[in-house]
């Protein structure tokens, strides 16, 4: 069967905050800490006649957010209770933000957003007991925003590449380390399918996903789940509903029934005020702090460098790279020569990084001086390959280096003559084989010159030389 079938997701993004303290009390907020139930307190653990205190630099953050993507930001807002009964739920219920939502609206990457809102975390459960589960209630109330977009997105690919663009943002604003391994970022899906293009299917919600892949795997595992059992005849089995993301069998799993909002009974917290943001927040000396984002950096390195859009990425990512190459681009000056560095960069320097922990980003001046020595040929490619590994982990001159290991390129063209001459009367086959027809037989020769003069030798002078002894 060929039936055309039209995937819609939506996205539920959570991100914890990067703040001193939690969200409604003084406790720490310490994502790294080991020790359970450290940082708490009787606001957190819910205890009778505990009153709550809004976080201001949390909702500074997710305004920030909001400017970030092009959002209304509400004048007025106000928390909510979500009614709930779990056993990391303290109180019974959760404060988040139901019809007063702190952002509305805004983009990214092409994707609509409906709506970023500011809640508390849930307490974390420790389920490697055995037949019993732990509460450790340290993220109990540690802010959390949570970004939903529209129903908008159509592939895997998509949905893995949004979550990644706003990890990235959040991280550019310094209001998140959104770090899905600790779980400080979580992913939730919304999808459906549907053989109309104009109509929404029975939509499925998938939890627990632990990183991007994840998010492409579990969106295409739910495609083809559903797809299999229309096929099948047995549609009525696709519920609304709760499911998980199993990572080592790669599938979903029922978790439970889907809750609608009415389930969750909310109803404004009446322990906290309303909040007029205007009047608390300069929205203009905000936008002025969010600083360059990551769209508009990869703009301006696309114009002042011209360099690979991969590259591009690389240095987005990783921002500390990307300040580094600036001061290596700025230094030389020169778009060509911006070009060569930022290939050395990206091919080998990033693979001596991963190869070496120890490995880092060389002197400026010394990385420039490598990169002016490959373009007047003083050195050869390998040689600039070692120099770059050398220099990787120590502070010294590539000029210095490069002489005291004889790696500068031999440019004497009466010294190479001889070598050539010597490695043209031992290697007769391979003459043979190149006066025969196979040019390509010449670089097994300019290999052992190279041998000869532990890559010293000049190649093109080398590949200049042999074809023309070569052509007696």
């Amino acid at each position: 069967m060929n039936t055309q079938y039209y995937t819609t997701i939506g996205l539920e993004i959570h991100a914890e905050l990067k703040t001193r303290s939690k969200m409604f009390c003084d406790c720490i907020n310490n994502p790294d800490e080991k020790t359970p139930n450290t940082n708490i307190c009787p606001i957190c653990l819910a205890h009778p006649g505990t009153l709550p205190v809004i976080n201001k630099k949390a909702v500074e953050s997710v305004i920030k957010v909001g400017l970030a993507l092009g959002g209304n930001i509400a004048d007025f807002t106000e928390f909510d209770r979500k009614n709930y009964f779990y056993p990391d739920i303290p109180k019974s219920y959760q404060i988040s933000q139901y019809k007063y939502p702190i952002v509305s609206g805004g983009e990214l990457n092409g994707i609509k957003i409906t709506r970023v809102h500011l809640e508390e975390d849930t307490a974390t459960l420790k389920h490697d007991r055995g037949n019993y589960s732990l509460v450790d209630f340290n993220r109990a109330g540690v802010p959390l925003m949570e970004l939903v977009t529209e129903p908008v997105i159509h592939t895997a690919k998509e949905a893995e590449e949004l979550g990644k663009e706003l990890q990235l943002l959040l991280r550019y604003l310094g209001v998140s380390e959104a770090n899905m391994e600790k779980g400080q970022m979580r992913v939730e899906l919304n999808i459906s399918i549907s053989k109309d293009p104009n109509k929404f299917g029975t939509k499925v919600e998938v939890k627990n996903i632990n990183s991007f892949k994840a998010v492409g795997r579990a969106a295409l595992y739910e495609t083809k789940r559903m797809k299999e059992l229309i096929e099948a005849g047995k549609e009525d089995q696709i519920v609304q509903e709760t499911r998980g993301w199993d990572e080592n069998r790669q599938l979903t799993f029922s978790q439970r029934s889907k809750e609608n909002s009415d389930d969750y009974r909310y109803f404004p917290e009446p322990d906290l005020p309303k909040l007029y943001l205007s009047k608390v927040f300069d929205m203009e000396e905000l936008k002025k702090e969010l600083g360059e984002l990551p769209t508009e950096r990869r703009e301006r390195y696309k114009k002042d460098y011209g360099v690979k859009d991969e590259d591009i990425e690389a240095y987005v990512v990783d921002k500390d790279l990307g300040d580094w190459f600036e001061e290596v681009a700025e230094t030389l000056k020169n778009k060509e020569l911006i070009k060569v560095a930022s290939n050395y960069i990206t091919s080998d320097l990033l693979g001596l990084k991963k190869l070496d922990a120890k490995a880092k980003n060389p002197n400026v001046d010394y990385f420039v001086e490598l990169i002016k020595m490959i373009s007047e040929n003083k050195i050869s490619s390998r040689a600039a390959k070692d120099i770059l590994a050398i220099i990787a982990l120590e502070d010294k001159s590539p000029m210095e280096i490069a002489t005291k290991g004889n790696l500068l390129q031999n440019d004497n063209e009466d010294e190479l003559r001889s070598i050539v001459e010597k490695v043209i009367k031992a290697n007769p086959e391979v003459i043979k084989t190149y006066k025969g027809g196979k040019e390509n037989a010449l670089m097994s020769l300019v290999g052992q010159v190279m041998k000869e003069t532990k890559g010293s030798a000049n190649p093109q002078l080398t590949q200049k030389l042999l074809k023309e002894l070569l052509q007696n």
